[in-house]
């Protein structure tokens, strides 16, 4: 559909035999960061956003999702360096779109 955005993103590890299964449980595991984000960045407790995006950051890369480090990178960086909530509450907004296309199984190449 023109106009629709509908990329959903593959770890790259997703087709190793030894490693599906827990990139598999990585993804389910995914909405339970996104709702930890989102408590974060409520709570204003940048500190923990830091953290935990530093975290995010180091997992994502280790699952195949290299997609998301450099997102998850400028988070933790605005979190722990940013003074202004509007620059952090955005790199959020981009980390947390970013989660919400992770998919288990192997993507398509069109």
């Amino acid at each position: 559909m023109p106009g629709v955005e509908t990329e959903f993103l593959y770890s790259s590890l997703a087709g190793d035999p030894d490693l599906g299964e827990i990139v598999d449980l990585f993804v389910d595991e995914m909405p339970g960061r996104v709702a930890k984000l989102a408590a974060c960045l409520s709570s204003g407790d940048w500190e923990q956003l830091g953290r935990f995006a530093h975290q995010m950051k180091g997992a994502c890369g280790s699952y195949g999702f290299h997609q998301l480090t450099s997102t998850a990178a400028r988070l933790e960086q605005a979190a722990r360096h940013e003074p202004e909530e509007a620059a952090i509450r955005e790199a959020v907004e981009e980390l947390v779109a970013l989660c919400q296309k992770v998919r288990t199984g192997v993507g398509c190449q069109g």
